[in-house]
């Protein structure tokens, strides 16, 4: 039983030496964070532009059979 009580004090101060870690450092997950929302915002522009460039292809694609 106290290798069970000792685990689970070992688990206890391992999740409370994360939680210290984070509230002391709190700004590093604060520039991941502001890092991939620039991500994702970067990558629906890049697809907008790529959705753009297809449709310009089909039009010049109709131009050109029609001529």
């Amino acid at each position: 039983m106290e290798v069970v009580w000792g685990v689970i004090t070992f688990i206890g101060q391992a999740i409370e030496a994360v939680f210290g870690y984070v509230e002391h450092h709190h700004w590093v997950f604060a520039f991941l964070a502001g890092g991939y929302v620039f991500y994702l915002h970067d990558r629906s522009i890049h697809a907008r532009f790529d959705a753009l460039d297809k449709r310009i292809d089909e039009i010049r694609k109709r131009l050109a059979i029609e001529y």
